[in-house]
């Protein structure tokens, strides 16, 4: 099996801790490793802010929380330009932090699966203008299910996302008036962002805002036959008087025979009360009906309530962080492992031995982003170059060089 997932596992303290224990290093080296890794991440963390700041900017004029006031965007194609800027930008920020966009064809078998909640949900697609969706953290996970008042039970395996994040940008306000749809719990126009965590694959479409729990055709038998044996068993023994007597009028009233029919106090009792048991039993399936709708709902409630991580411009902050680590950490293994090498090796090479490193020492597999590591690493000037070969410059050079560029950030022309 191909593995694409680019996810390092583990955080970036924990990726400094697993070098240092290897022992490679002399105690010196340790102290310059440790000091390497904290400018590392000062310079990421600056970088990123700025790709914070663009995004909030970017987001005001849709962002359905804002409790600020701005006079910006002034023109529509101001809004415009600002909207594509939020969508480059965020994939940008996702992309830094290993997540992928889930493809159509991706989301399309996603919508035809059978929900593990065993729970049919509708998604009106019509509300929105654009979605889009990004995970990160593939993996098969198999969860027992029960049937028959738990005297049945079965172990499924389904494809999960550890991390989902759902970008949705609903239609304006023309739409929903021509509609005549008066009751949203969503701002026309406006545009949700959220992220959550542990999502099915099956499960996707219950993290659209405008979800509906509909019920299934075994549902609606589980409710539907009993309630029609029940309306049988209580038409023969408890209602026939009644529907005697109802029958009775009815033909006296459309002149099918000719004797009248005496209403006196017995006759009205017999009415009232078989009417009156006729209305407790509908009442009831009714509320059979509306009760297994309010569990299935409450199954929806509570399975998002304990998913959702964090919201719109929340999302930001979360995933800012997220991308922080996962440059870092992709940086900090690139040098490293050259400077263990002591020689020069090629990206293939390098790469190799990444991998190799995780899937013996921790079992764990995935596909290493080289390519975007030694980017950073030329970027950053931590690596000489001879041809497709790379070595890593001396610790002590690095932290030199480090420091430099992190100067170089707050120098001002007068």
């Amino acid at each position: 099996m191909t593995i694409t997932e680019h996810f390092i596992p583990y955080s970036k303290a924990d990726i400094i801790r697993m070098c240092v224990d290897e022992g490679t290093l002399s105690a010196k080296e340790t102290l310059l490793f440790k000091d390497v890794c904290m400018l590392l991440s000062s310079i990421f963390h600056f970088k990123f802010h700025s790709s914070l700041e663009l995004l909030k900017e970017s987001y005001a004029p849709v962002n359905p929380d804002l409790d600020t006031k701005t006079p910006y965007p002034k023109t529509d194609n101001e809004k415009i330009l600002l909207e594509t800027t939020l969508v480059a930008e965020l994939k940008k920020l996702l992309k830094s932090a290993n997540f992928e966009e889930v493809t159509q064809a991706d989301l399309d078998r996603a919508l035809q699966e059978e929900s593990l909640f065993k729970i049919k949900l509708n998604v009106d697609f019509n509300d929105f203008q654009q979605v889009l969706f990004f995970r990160r953290g593939e993996s098969i996970k198999q969860e027992t299910l029960t049937s028959w008042f738990g005297l049945k039970k079965k172990t499924i395996s389904f494809i999960n996302y550890d991390r989902v994040v759902i970008y949705v940008k609903y239609k304006d306000q023309r739409y929903f008036e021509q509609k005549e749809r008066k009751l949203l719990f969503f701002q026309p126009g406006s545009t949700t962002i959220k992220l959550f965590k542990n999502i099915p694959r099956a499960d996707l479409e219950m993290l659209f805002p405008n979800t509906e729990v509909r019920m299934k055709t075994i549902d609606k038998l589980i409710i539907g036959v009993p309630a029609v044996i029940g309306g049988i068993i209580m038409l023969a023994t408890k209602l026939g008087a009644t529907l005697l007597l109802t029958w009775t009028l009815i033909a006296y009233w459309l002149n099918m025979h000719e004797e009248p029919v005496v209403l006196d106090q017995t006759a009205l009792l017999v009415l009232a009360a078989g009417f009156g048991t006729l209305g407790a039993f509908l009442w009831k399936q009714f509320s059979n009906f509306k009760n297994r709708k309010i569990q299935f709902m409450k199954t929806l409630t509570d399975s998002l309530y304990f998913k959702n991580l964090d919201n719109n411009t929340g999302v930001f902050h979360h995933l800012i962080d997220a991308a922080e680590e996962e440059e870092c950490k992709e940086t900090i293994l690139a040098y490293y492992f050259l400077l263990r090498a002591g020689s020069s090796l090629d990206i293939k090479d390098l790469d190799d031995e990444i991998e190799y490193w995780f899937q013996s020492q921790y079992q764990h597999s995935f596909d290493f982003e080289i390519n975007d590591a030694i980017t950073k690493l030329i970027d950053l000037g931590l690596v000489h170059q001879s041809g497709d070969q790379f070595s890593a410059i001396a610790l002590g050079a690095a932290k030199v060089q480090l420091d430099s560029l992190w100067d170089g950030y707050f120098e001002f022309d007068h």
